[in-house]
């Protein structure tokens, strides 16, 4: 819908202020980066990068310019007279990025681009987006479904689910306050289960399974989702306020970490410990797990 291809069924898209519903996608100045690259083959990385430019009958000094100072952003300037073939994954990602950066639009989409990279180059691109974001100073506008992806990259991100979108925030916004339970189970790993809220003596009290544990005192009462992250959860009984017997059903061997599976009071509660504790416990043993109620997040739905 940003780039025009897609109208939507309500609402406005805004450009610098300006509705841009109407406009014809070539005369959005939006970009586009696809995970595929959508290079030229029988073309070098300099024709390439120079390609929209030509297309719209730029002088040649000035494609010159501009393709020599977008080639040296994205670090290739010595790579220009070679073709995509000879080139690695990510650094036809960079010269991707350079064609879409060399008209200066005012938008950069970004359709999952580093998708078809390894890890290890995946974590590189993702620091050098951020930088270059950072020095070109437009907005990017990143599509990805690898939250870990979205949560490093983003200065705000929307959480969309069957089109519609969820939650929008900060990062830290959206992993320690989701709205809905579809963001809590989504965005990292998260204890997921239906409680209620009710008042106790004068005090706010959740329920969840047969947990118990003080909350705010403006908590909203009744029935509602509970969500609790687990690397909140501990195999310790002194880590936080609230601690309770249970047993482990799995334990999950994850390279550095390990996640332990627990049945306490007719619910699984899933906690993230160092691999080595992982490690020395095995199925049916007896734990003590806890966790600081103020880490239980209330759900509507």
């Amino acid at each position: 819908m940003i780039a025009g291809f897609e109208q939507p069924s309500s609402g406005r898209i805004l450009l610098d202020g300006v509705d841009v519903q109407g406009i014809p996608p070539y005369r959005r100045d939006v970009n586009t980066v696809f995970q595929n690259y959508a290079l030229f083959p029988h073309m070098s990385i300099e024709a390439n990068v120079s390609y929209p430019l030509r297309m719209h009958r730029v002088a040649k000094h000035e494609i010159d310019e501009r393709v020599s100072e977008t080639l040296a952003l994205v670090e290739m300037e010595e790579l220009r007279k070679r073709f995509p073939h000879q080139l690695s994954g990510g650094q036809r990602q960079r010269a991707a990025l350079a064609r879409a950066l060399v008209g200066r639009p005012k938008v950069l989409l970004l359709d999952e681009p580093l998708g078809a990279l390894d890890l290890q180059l995946r974590q590189q691109m993702q620091l050098a987006l951020k930088q270059l974001q950072r020095d070109v100073g437009i907005t990017f506008v990143y599509v990805t479904h690898d939250q870990g992806e979205a949560l490093s990259m983003s200065d705000r991100m929307a959480v969309m689910s069957t089109g519609h979108i969820e939650q929008v925030g900060t990062p830290r916004e959206v992993y320690f306050h989701p709205n809905t339970p579809f963001v809590a189970g989504f965005i990292g790993k998260a204890n997921l289960g239906r409680g209620t809220v009710v008042l106790e003596s004068g005090a706010t009290v959740g329920h969840w399974g047969g947990i118990s544990f003080p909350m705010a005192a403006d908590t909203p009462l009744g029935p509602c989702a509970f969500s609790l992250r687990h690397e909140s959860v501990s195999l310790s009984d002194g880590a936080g306020d609230i601690a309770v017997r249970g047993t482990v059903e799995e334990v999950v061997f994850l390279g550095d970490s390990s996640e332990v599976m627990v049945a306490v009071d007719g619910m699984t509660l899933v906690a993230k410990a160092p691999a080595h504790l992982g490690f020395a416990l095995s199925n049916g043993q007896a734990i003590t797990v806890s966790f600081k109620a103020a880490e239980v997040v209330r759900i509507d739905g």
